[in-house]
């Protein structure tokens, strides 16, 4: 399985470039559109996809996220799919890695075990293993029977950097448009540090899905900056 020929097929100058400047600090990217990773990710789910992540190699930010988007895609128990990502998740050093395999694992949502491990992520406390716990978490249990849990565990988690910081003001917004009332509720007394409460707000109002009387009354809920 030469993938790696593959992808150097696939890769378009003119996208590289653009992903370039949505990807600043990453190096090696190729220039190969996501659909078409998915493509070759789902192909492989369906081989081997152990050998593969086995073998695979870091060499380029394509071959990276094919390996995420391979586990997100392969049909396995939660335990074997965990395994892989523990593997995993210290080569994301990005968003758009990170984000993509953790809204590509859609069989999460059937699996409780998954939000266990969303919260396991996030204790680890680096940057990115924050973020994958947080994007898990609002991709796939943002739901009636983890609502209250979601809410809980963002308003405890420690967000060292950026990247953490955004994803939480990210997963606040969408519990917001599935549970308005409860997060309007949680958000009066949120424990939240002033920017990731200011941003959630930010992020709930570039919803389409949030009407303006609501958007104008979060506004008014925005913290003062000191």
């Amino acid at each position: 399985m030469n993938v790696k020929s593959e992808l150097e097929g696939l890769a378009e100058p003119e996208y590289q470039k653009f992903s370039a400047s949505l990807l600043l600090g990453v190096e090696n990217i190729l220039g190969v559109r996501i659909p078409k990773l998915r493509v070759i990710a789902k192909r492989i789910a369906k081989e081997n996809w152990k050998e593969f992540l086995e073998d695979a190699k870091d060499d380029s930010f394509e071959e990276i996220l094919l390996q995420g988007l391979v586990i997100g895609y392969a049909k396995a128990n939660p335990t074997e799919i965990i395994t892989a990502l523990d593997a995993f998740l210290p080569k994301i050093d990005n968003w758009s890695v990170c984000d993509s395999t953790a809204m590509t694992l859609k069989a999460a949502k059937d699996h409780p075990a998954y939000f266990g491990y969303a919260q396991s992520c996030i204790a680890e406390g680096t940057e990115f293993s924050v973020r994958f716990g947080l994007v898990l978490l609002m991709s796939h249990f943002v739901s009636d029977e983890y609502i209250e849990s979601v809410l809980e565990t963002i308003e405890n988690a420690k967000l060292p950097g950026y990247y953490a910081k955004m994803a939480a003001a990210w997963a606040v917004s969408v519990c917001y448009v599935k549970y308005p009332e409860r997060t309007e509720e949680w958000l009066s007394s949120a424990k939240l540090d002033d920017w990731t409460f200011n941003k959630s707000i930010q992020k709930i109002k570039e919803s389409l899905r949030v009407s303006e009387e609501d958007k104008k009354r979060l506004e008014g809920m925005k913290r003062k900056d000191d």
